[in-house]
């Protein structure tokens, strides 16, 4: 009965409208790289919980779409009501595709991450309390960033759905690869962003989602790099539903939606 009652309060939540977000420029000032694109600009928007219920813990968001567009809704945006039920800001990107300059997307990532610390002290936000989410290639990135990035641009802890993490022939997302570092990638390029291969102890802690059978995004990116976070004794949490396919984000026409809610939201309060 009480597990039932949980689950509808989850149901309601999500089902809940969204607070309309804050819509900000996030280089208002021009990219510090350009993809050669003017017309993709760089957004954020910026959801934040009622003062009052504020725990200070925020997430930047990353929807995925391969590199060449964006799931903004059901992998961004719908996800609001469901943070900010818990007193969790969530900061949904709208970051740039790379059009042959593939450190632009990471570049977007990371002034996000700086964006939220930045503003921490206006938006009730704990600075060493901000995680980044993303989704199939917008999981890549926030893996790329979990691996990869230092100082005030390293997440505290990452959330990964379905996520493309390394760029090897065989296992990686094709169109992921070719999008972001070309169809004639370097075997140096190719290993710099297969992100399992940069896990070390500094390596914030993980929640890792996906379906057995995901045709798109091979269950394997997701089963090496939590070998890797196990082998370097980094906290990981992964869950392998039967099936779902890819690209289920937020909806509950995904067989486990409400199983894969409640497990995250008991994650979320595990540390």
């Amino acid at each position: 009965m009480k597990q039932l009652l949980i689950l509808t309060m989850i149901l309601c939540t999500t089902m809940a409208a969204a607070q309309k977000g804050n819509e900000m420029a996030l280089w208002p000032d021009g990219p510090r790289t350009s993809n050669g694109d003017p017309s993709d600009q760089a957004k954020v928007t910026v959801f934040l919980p009622n003062e009052k219920q504020a725990t200070g813990r925020a997430i930047v968001c990353c929807p995925g779409g391969g590199y060449g567009h964006l799931a903004m809704q059901h992998e961004g945006t719908d996800w609001a009501p469901f943070f900010n039920s818990q007193g969790i800001a969530l900061i949904v990107l709208k970051y740039r595709m790379p059009h042959g300059h593939y450190t632009v997307p990471a570049e977007d990532a990371e002034e996000a991450i700086r964006m939220v610390r930045r503003n921490a002290a206006e938006w009730h936000i704990n600075p060493a309390d901000v995680g980044i989410m993303g989704f199939s290639a917008g999981g890549h990135l926030a893996s790329t960033i979990a691996t990869h990035s230092t100082g005030d641009a390293a997440p505290n802890f990452q959330i990964l759905f379905y996520p493309v993490i390394t760029m090897e022939q065989g296992v990686t997302h094709i169109g992921s690869r070719d999008n972001l570092l070309g169809k004639n990638a370097k075997p140096k390029l190719v290993n710099e962003y297969s992100n399992e291969q940069h896990v070390k102890k500094q390596t914030p802690r993980a929640f890792i989602a996906l379906a057995n059978d995901d045709r798109s995004v091979p269950p394997l990116n997701s089963i090496r790099y939590y070998e890797e976070l196990y082998i370097n004794q980094i906290p990981a949490s992964m869950h392998i539903y039967p099936t779902g396919g890819h690209g289920f984000g937020i909806r509950q026409s995904f067989a486990y939606h409400f199983e894969m809610m409640l497990a995250l939201k008991a994650w979320l309060r595990s540390f």
